[in-house]
């Protein structure tokens, strides 16, 4: 039996709480810490848990002795909770963003190789039927070479959403809606796509004069032989509508699911590509449903990676990979330039210091509020 920590346990935290009590054979609950412990212990209530509250993840870690933790805090406390978790013999699942910098990425990754431990990094949209059956239709080659991606991740937060005590600083959440929305539509374009040479990329706060940080970024991203992608980042789109879209050289695909594919004619205009439409609509018709879907996805892969004496799927090489894009972005919107990675050590945008000096600051920070009492809805990738 797998002996589980969750630090943490704001909105994020039921939906860890639910993956892990879908697998009551292999794995239990044993402890919950919030600096908050009330918070804590009205989720074990809540969730009739059978766990015990700390206030303090330190003691935590050496009386119940986890083999897994959980990391449902603020971007700015990953790195020294996952180091110590580490530490403390544990392996970690850590919420998005792995971290608020590359150094702290990188000083996870060190961890790993002193520890022997690991850490998966939470993109639990990887694991949803949707974008699952498109990266197939995409590693399958059926749309050819990919010339264009575009990613809208659009979403609407109300002024207050940034009076939360830790919101809306670059010091402590690291950044706004690139971040901490499109983070996850971020990962899903480098697992579908890979890593860009170039960023250009534009940040505005447009709607919260209570945040430093953006509510919409737009970035370009350029590619080895010539492909472009395009990110929205938004916090500010009413119907918070996102679309996934490829452009091949044979045919465009996307989610929510949409295709179509185009041959030239002799004068070069397009007409429709139906046959290579139906080689496309069976490939998504044949792929096979997920048993678990979801941070229910992720956590079974994690449990199994245990079992198995494996990394996870979703390890830190991926959660670095979204950091250093994100951190690009912030940087090329911060300084008006166009940014080239990999990013290194010596660039001032590597440090949490360095962001928090360097990227471009909005609005000072209006207000502090320790808890909201309506926690909201949670959703599949905002929080």
């Amino acid at each position: 039996m797998i002996k589980v920590a969750i630090i943490g346990t704001g909105n994020i935290c039921p939906s860890h709480i639910q993956a892990y009590l879908a697998f009551p054979q292999r794995c239990q609950i044993v402890a919950l810490s919030d600096i908050y412990p009330e918070k804590a212990q009205e989720r074990v209530q809540q969730f009739n848990l059978n766990a015990h509250v700390y206030a303090d993840y330190h003691t935590l870690f050496e009386r119940e002795k986890p083999d897994l933790v959980s990391i449902c805090l603020p971007p700015y406390v990953h790195a020294e909770v996952a180091i110590a978790a580490m530490e403390a013999g544990a392996n970690v699942v850590c919420e998005k963003p792995m971290a608020s910098s590359l150094a702290e990425c990188d000083r996870m990754i060190e961890a790993e190789k002193r520890t022997g431990k690991w850490i998966c990094c939470v993109a639990q949209n990887r694991f949803r039927d949707d974008y699952m059956g498109l990266k197939e239709i995409l590693d399958a080659g059926l749309i050819g070479r990919i010339v264009h991606a575009q990613i809208d991740s659009y979403w609407w937060r109300g002024h207050s959403y940034y009076d939360l005590w830790w919101r809306g600083t670059w010091e402590k959440e690291g950044g706004g809606c690139t971040l901490n929305h499109a983070v996850h539509h971020i990962d899903l374009l480098l697992w579908m796509m890979g890593m860009p040479q170039r960023v250009t990329a534009v940040l505005s706060n447009a709607a919260h004069d209570n945040s430093e940080v953006e509510d919409i970024s737009v970035a370009v991203l350029e590619y080895a032989g010539g492909a472009l992608a395009q990110i929205t980042s938004s916090v500010i789109s009413h119907g918070q509508r996102q679309n996934v879209i490829f452009q091949g050289e044979n045919a465009m695909v996307g989610v929510p699911w949409q295709r179509y594919a185009s041959t030239s004619m002799p004068n070069g205009f397009p007409v429709e590509n139906t046959q290579l439409e139906a080689e496309i609509d069976a490939m998504h018709q044949a792929h096979q449903p997920l048993v678990h879907t979801l941070h229910a996805a992720e956590i079974d892969d994690v449990l199994s990676a245990i079992e198995q004496g494996r990394p996870p799927f979703i390890g830190s090489a991926d959660g670095r990979r979204t950091v250093e894009l994100i951190t690009a972005i912030y940087e090329s919107g911060s300084t008006r330039r166009t940014v080239e990675l990999p990013l290194k050590t010596d660039d001032v945008f590597y440090t949490t210091q360095g962001i928090v000096e360097n990227a471009r600051h909005f609005y000072k920070k209006g207000a502090s509020i320790e808890n909201f009492t309506d926690e909201g809805m949670q959703n599949s990738f905002g929080r």
